[in-house]
């Protein structure tokens, strides 16, 4: 939703998500040690399952090679952003990955002037999103411990990508970081909008709530996303729609996060064998090799 909102942006274009701009970096596919660009990085990018929708062909990624010298990693990706935008007629360009939230500070070493929005939201709709996803296997659902406990998984995960991106972000300050919540935006869209543009140094654009308009579609079947539908409150509510046992789980792995963004708990006291099973989940993620692989992403 919030892609969809910047995109409508007459100044801003937001490209879909690009897993592979860090990856590729911190893997050097394509990349020196030294952080310049080889021929080989095209054939990388042009491997990549989600490159096609960028519409940009070899050709023009032969452009950004460099001539006299090669270029750096963030020159050659900094004119792929270009290229992007210029294709839609606007001069500002950005990227959501939701990943990116624990590549920050790889991010920023690469672009040190590139502002970061965090877009927040109560983890126990976040677990609802998760659970009820289209998806056979949801990112989450990777971890070993999902089909025992998957509120508590979905809680701990929760818990480390937020405060990944708010570490990093805190440490970049105010104009360069800045946190949006979702309960917010849905509510109170257009003042967000105009706070959000505020941020990025870009006038408020009216057309920022009208990305649905003409693409809106009916049917039951279809979620949000699918539907085209404007920020619409209570897609999912965790009071109605998440178990007591579900939402106590998720308070006893996560409940002080959800205290520090001013989330209220159903109850500030989680039973203790609650506690005990939080403690034992999060014991065995710190040993599954995904878990290990994604928190040591940072």
């Amino acid at each position: 939703m919030l892609q969809r909102i910047v995109n409508a942006h007459s100044q801003i274009a937001v490209m879909p998500e690009s897993h592979w701009i860090p990856r590729l970096f911190d893997k050097r596919k394509g990349v020196t040690p030294e952080g310049l660009v080889t021929p080989e990085l095209i054939s990388h990018l042009l491997a990549q399952p989600k490159f096609d929708p960028l519409d940009i062909g070899r050709a023009k990624l032969e452009t950004l090679l460099g001539t006299d010298q090669p270029a750096s990693y963030a020159d050659f990706i900094t004119g792929m952003f270009d290229l992007y935008g210029q294709a839609r007629g606007k001069a500002v360009v950005g990227n959501k990955t939701p990943g990116f939230v624990r590549k920050t500070r790889t991010l920023h070493n690469l672009w040190p002037k590139a502002r970061f929005v965090h877009l927040i939201r109560d983890g126990r709709d976040v677990f609802l999103s998760t659970f009820h996803r289209p998806l056979k296997k949801p990112h989450v659902g990777f971890f070993a411990t999902w089909k025992e406990d998957p509120a508590t998984t979905a809680a701990l995960w929760w818990e480390l990508n937020v405060r990944c991106g708010r570490q990093a972000g805190h440490s970049l300050g105010p104009k360069q970081y800045y946190e949006l919540r979702y309960e917010s935006l849905v509510c109170n869209a257009a003042e967000e909008c105009a706070a959000l543009c505020a941020f990025l140094g870009l006038p408020y654009d009216e057309t920022m709530l009208q990305f649905h308009e003409g693409r809106t579609k009916a049917g039951p079947a279809l979620d949000a996303k699918s539907a085209w539908r404007p920020p619409t409150a209570g897609l999912r509510d965790w009071r109605s729609q998440m178990s007591g046992e579900d939402v106590g789980q998720f308070e006893a792995a996560a409940g002080d996060l959800l205290d520090e963004l001013g989330y209220a708990r159903v109850t500030s006291r989680p039973q203790p064998e609650r506690l005990e099973k939080a403690a034992r989940i999060r014991a065995l993620l710190e040993n599954d090799s995904n878990w290990v692989r994604a928190s040591a992403s940072r």
